[in-house]
């Protein structure tokens, strides 16, 4: 497996926070373009856990969290809560549908 990297510009680099499945930046793009809802949000849900925040965005566009969140809800551990609080407070916030 090729050593972790934060530079996410480089799309033969592996992700610094998936650290376990050999995989590049490109190929997990691929996946989150995928039309697989199981896979798509098992692997949204591993980007929003893992990633720094602003590293997020880098993977997953504002409507991809949305939409595929109560999907992959149940695979964001440590971070569920977190992510609830935003997109709550976005939605009361009236900066969300």
């Amino acid at each position: 497996m090729k050593p972790l990297s934060e530079d996410l510009d480089d799309p033969h680099a592996q992700p610094y926070f998936i650290w376990d499945v050999p995989i590049t930046v490109r190929e997990l793009k691929d996946i989150l373009a995928g039309e697989d809802d199981a896979t798509t949000a098992l692997w949204t849900a591993r980007v929003m856990r893992e990633a720094r925040y602003p590293d997020v965005w880098r993977f997953l566009t504002l409507d991809q969290v949305v939409r595929r969140h109560s999907r992959a809800e149940r695979h964001l551990g440590r971070r569920r809560r977190f992510w609830k609080f935003l997109l709550e407070g976005w939605r009361a916030d009236g900066l969300l549908p």
